[in-house]
């Protein structure tokens, strides 16, 4: 699936909306998709790895109106577009924004859920669009580093939330298992019925449950499947 990106500097969503000015990384359908599909219900604090414009912030923020939402991100750029974006939202007092690396820095609570959706380019793949570079390239946050670090920042129930392209989220997974992670839910995403999956939502927990494994097609008939639609109808405008 090729990840449909927005080609000018602003979206619209039905309660909020993203400017993305000078960062890495526009409105994506992989970010949409994760957004919506995430089950923060019943926790009481989230963490936004690499939050960029803030969109996933902000998604959590509108689904769950008393979740305490911390993003970080290591891109000033990310920084200053995401604190733009929250404070034109209606829920500037439920998030936070930390400027730096996860991997180093200082967190003082641990979270019920973390949202991320990572980096999966290698070192091999070069952007002409340096904050994109960064917020794309495993370089600058390796996956097995990623969970190492999310399994520390998390409460003993805590859950975390990925989207990656089918290959990288395989190998993610073996990552995860070896570290006390395990896989409680997971969702193959296909642009078409007649196509193979292309994208793979994922939730690890600290605590094992029956895996529950479920199939999106986006599009059907030449419109959005209802799947889709009923996945993400409370944030586009047009549903």
């Amino acid at each position: 699936m090729k990840c449909s990106t927005l080609k000018t500097k602003g979206f619209k969503f039905k309660q909020f909306s993203i400017e993305g000015g000078r960062s890495g990384m526009p409105v994506s359908t992989d970010g949409i998709l994760l957004g919506a599909w995430s089950n923060l219900d019943l926790m009481n604090t989230c963490l936004d790895i690499g939050t960029g414009t803030g969109l996933l912030s902000l998604m959590a923020a509108q689904r769950h109106n008393t979740l305490a939402i911390t993003a970080i991100d290591i891109d000033r750029h990310a920084i200053e577009s995401a604190q733009h974006n929250f404070r034109q939202s209606p829920w500037d007092d439920r998030l936070q924004l930390i400027e730096g690396d996860i991997l180093k820095a200082p967190m003082t609570a641990l979270f019920d859920g973390i949202i991320c959706n990572p980096p999966y380019f290698n070192s091999g793949e070069q952007s002409h669009h340096t904050q994109r570079a960064i917020a794309r390239h495993t370089d600058t946050l390796d996956h097995h580093a990623l969970l190492e670090r999310s399994y520390a920042l998390t409460t003993p129930l805590g859950t975390a939330n990925f989207i990656l392209p089918i290959y990288e989220g395989h190998q993610l997974i073996a990552k995860a298992k070896p570290l006390n992670w395990h896989v409680t839910r997971l969702c193959y995403v296909k642009t078409t019925e007649q196509k193979t999956a292309s994208r793979l939502l994922i939730e690890i927990s600290k605590m094992k449950t029956e895996l529950e494994e479920t199939h999106l097609v986006i599009h059907q008939d030449g419109q959005y499947s209802k799947e889709f639609h009923s996945l993400t109808e409370n944030f586009y405008l047009k549903m």
